[in-house]
């Protein structure tokens, strides 16, 4: 896995032509360091070098380097994200011993310029600071420098790490948005907990050290029940749908396996490196598409669909390779791999994720009951099936409101909700005027089930059925009167158009040589609308009965 992660980090890289390179470096000598993108990128080809790789670019990753190691001590460049990836690779450097020792002695001594309650642009001054995640990368970033001998910063790292603890729910997950705290963005959980684990793996057993851990034990127990079957993190919020996100992901498994390998138990270590398997193999099949994007999607880079206004490719590209050698040094190769499917998965998170996952017979279902409108839509908004394309049924739901590049000025929210007729016109369950309420979650050896009430604003209730097995998607709802379940078809990628065929009781989508088919005991109708998310376009239709109305969802391969 060391030598996988290494081989990510060289694509992400690949992903910049040396003229771009080139262009990029200009426009950083003319403006200065202005945040982390360039630093990122620096440490990446640097670090790739000491391992062999990308040699020829070393003349230009010198200068670089000296460039961002001047600059970083003076100016307000996020430098919070960037001074642990720098010191990482001057470690890396004087490992390889590819470099006069003069010249890493030069970066050092630059770094060991930096002031922490300068250098940072936001950092906790007291326990009790609103500040959230760029605290926790501004501690991090200082004791890796500390690490290295350049410092002593003891008590500034930790104020930072102890101020942090403040924002976990009860299942150790962190908890971002302090603008809307019931909107909680899934890799801003993730996020946090990786730098943790980076500060635990180097070594840090300070003030905070058992508080720090033990909510990582227990938050990594629940990132398996969420993480999907094609090895993706939970949708949910901003900065999702990235190929930085599984990098992430990866990171924070890694040092679980290693906790759980140390205690001895195998067997949980084992699935934990399962689950990085499925998540490192989702990456290796994303960025093998030429040209690489960094975002789930085929639309041209410049168009930045489906990217918010800071998600922009000279930052998140070179970030996958930046998340992946986290992943890279917490990874332990004696730990072997275990099993991933015999787990069927019934979990529902804090109110404040507001999320339910079922998992079995190799599909992963994931619903957002409260979702925030800028981002998601409520109801069920994925359906994966273990080797398909993740979005030919739904990987994300289409938000009402999105506030990341889409292309059409009257965005619907689309996902697998129910709805009701009022009016003659339809009501779906994919806003915050329908409140949802859990009966039931469970889960037996083949099959894991949920049972949800929809209540609706006009007072109308829609119960609903939930069944996943190997047989694919169960969806049982019932209701007083016309009642009807939406079928997102998936329609472009921003390449490639599917084949959408539909009847009055079957709707078939064909992408990729994978089939998703919907069946039902009402019939289908087209809703003439038009929904897009990260991952493109989708078209919309609903299943509609009487009373009682099934759903079966099944994804299966065919000859396209």
């Amino acid at each position: 896995m060391k030598n996988t992660y290494l081989d990510l980090m060289e694509k992400a890289l690949s992903a910049y032509s040396t003229p771009q390179v080139l262009r990029y470096f200009d426009d950083v000598k003319k403006a200065g360091l202005t945040e982390h993108g360039f630093p990122r990128l620096t440490a990446d080809i640097g670090i790739l070098i000491a391992h062999g790789r990308r040699c020829e670019m070393l003349p230009l990753f010198l200068e670089m380097m000296d460039f961002c190691c001047h600059q970083i001590p003076h100016v307000h460049a996020a430098n919070d994200f960037s001074v642990r990836e720098i010191v990482c690779c001057i470690w890396e450097m004087e490992r390889a011993g590819v470099i006069p020792s003069e010249r890493i002695q030069k970066w050092k001594d630059a770094l060991a310029g930096c002031d922490p309650y300068i250098c940072y642009d936001r950092i906790a001054r007291t326990l009790t600071d609103p500040v959230r995640n760029w605290a926790l990368f501004s501690g991090v970033s200082e004791y890796y420098r500390q690490e290295m001998g350049l410092c002593s910063s003891q008590e500034f790292i930790e104020l930072q790490f102890g101020q942090q603890l403040q924002w976990f729910d009860e299942n150790g997950m962190y908890c971002d948005n302090p603008h809307s705290p019931s909107h909680q963005p899934i890799m801003y959980d993730l996020a946090p907990r990786f730098l943790y684990a980076l500060a635990l793996h180097l070594g840090y057993r300070g003030r905070y050290y058992e508080q720090i851990d033990s909510v990582l034990k227990k938050a990594g127990l629940v990132t398996l029940a969420m993480q999907s079957v094609t090895g993706e993190m939970a949708f949910g919020g901003r900065s999702n749908q990235f190929y930085l996100n599984e990098g992430t992901l990866c990171g924070v498994l890694e040092f679980e396996a290693s906790r759980y390998a140390k205690e001895g138990n195998m067997e949980l270590a084992g699935r934990f490196k399962a689950a990085i398997q499925r998540a490192v193999k989702h990456s290796e099949q994303g960025l093998s598409v030429k040209p690489i994007h960094h975002v789930k999607n085929l639309f041209p880079t410049e168009t930045k669909y489906g990217c918010e206004d800071y998600a922009y490719f000279d930052k998140y590209m070179i970030t996958v390779a930046s998340n992946y050698y986290g992943a890279y040094l917490m990874c332990d190769d004696t730990i072997p791999t275990g099993n991933f499917d015999h787990f069927p998965v019934a979990w529902q998170t804090s109110p404040r994720f507001h999320k339910i996952f079922l998992r079995a017979g190799g599909y992963a279902l994931e619903f957002d009951t409260a979702a925030d409108a800028h981002y998601d839509a409520s109801g069920l908004g994925r359906v994966h099936k273990e080797n398909a394309p993740s979005a030919i049924c739904m990987s994300a739901p289409c938000p009402a409101h999105p506030i990341y590049t889409v292309h059409t000025q009257t965005p619907i929210p689309l996902s697998l909700a129910c709805g009701v007729r009022q009016h003659d016109k339809w009501i779906f369950a994919t806003g915050e005027d329908t409140a949802y309420a859990v009966n039931t979650l469970s889960h037996d050896e083949r099959t894991s089930s949920a049972e949800i009430l929809c209540r609706f604003e006009n007072g109308a209730v829609i119960k609903n059925r939930y069944t996943v097995s190997k047989k694919g998607v169960s969806i049982e709802i019932s209701g007083n009167g016309e009642i009807a379940n939406l079928l997102p078809a998936f329609a472009f990628d921003g390449a490639r158009e599917t084949r959408i065929a539909c009847s009055e009781s079957s709707l078939t989508i064909v992408y990729e040589r994978w089939m998703c088919r919907y069946t039902t005991n009402g019939r289908i109708v087209d809703l003439d609308q038009t929904a897009q998310n990260r991952n493109g376009y989708y078209r919309a239709f609903a299943a509609i009965g009487t009373d009682q109305l099934s759903v079966q969802i099944e994804i299966l391969p065919c000859c396209d």
